[in-house]
């Protein structure tokens, strides 16, 4: 059932069509884009589960351009998480990677049109980016920090930005970087300057970049879907007055 729902959430994408659904678009328009990438012309009718796709050429959004290739990437993060940050232990590591390589659910997921596979690749960036940060805390205001601060906010910006699940590692990496803060702050040969510009910098990185981000999502959601579809009732008569095609497309709306 979610295939059928997010293959026609891709669809509606690539057809332009405006609809309305309860998670957030980067997820939807990553599949979307998949399938456009792949010459799917975002003809089929996603009507019921087990539908066949026939001539339509699914694998884009499906397999190889998108769900497996993030997935196949997952093995990769668990063992750079755990070997190099973590645990730092290559048996370790490998042990790690090799489970969720072989792991049902996870193989499962990767064969569908499904937002799952996209969701978990930006979660464990979010806490590869978190404990990659970490361990540049000897060298503050770095470059390798500042990538790795700010790469942690565009990751928390793409779990967001695919479900709302994603809040979770928003909280994982918010209580790190409250550890992290305190710990500066009893530093007493740290300044109050030096300190400002410590919270600055995850004020900055943590919090204004993953929003205007997730801002920017919405925009480009809007900007591509311009023509009336199944999601018009839910909005407002100005807003449907923008819709190519609804029935009060350029119509003028008194305030």
């Amino acid at each position: 059932w979610d295939e059928t729902h997010f293959g026609k959430m891709g669809s509606y994408y690539i057809n332009r069509t405006f609809f309305f659904d309860v998670h957030p678009p980067l997820g939807k328009m990553l599949i979307g884009l998949a399938g456009y990438l792949s010459g799917y012309d975002g003809t089929f009718p996603f009507q019921k589960p087990g539908d066949r796709y026939e001539q339509h050429n699914y694998i884009g959004m499906r397999g190889v351009r998108l769900c497996r290739l993030v997935s196949s990437l997952l093995a990769f993060l668990c063992l750079l998480i755990q070997m190099l940050e973590l645990s730092k232990s290559l048996p370790a590591a490998l042990l790690t990677a090799f489970i969720l390589i072989f792991d049902t659910g996870c193989i499962t997921l990767s064969q569908y049109i499904l937002l799952d596979p996209i969701l978990m690749f930006f979660l464990m960036g979010a806490v590869l980016s978190m404990v990659k940060c970490n361990n540049c805390a000897d060298r503050p205001f770095s470059a390798s920090w500042w990538f790795w601060l700010s790469l942690t906010g565009v990751n928390l910006a793409g779990a967001m930005g695919v479900k709302f699940v994603g809040l979770f590692v928003v909280l994982l990496v918010g209580l790190n970087t409250i550890y992290d803060l305190w710990d500066l702050l009893g530093n007493l040969s740290l300044s109050l300057v030096m300190f400002g510009k410590h919270l600055l910098a995850r004020v900055l990185c943590l919090i204004v970049l993953p929003l205007a981000l997730y801002t920017a999502m919405f925009a480009v959601h809007f900007a591509v879907l311009n023509r009336s579809g199944p999601g018009d009732g839910f909005f407002s008569s100005a807003f449907q007055s923008q819709l190519i095609g609804n029935n009060l497309h350029n119509v003028s709306i008194p305030e």
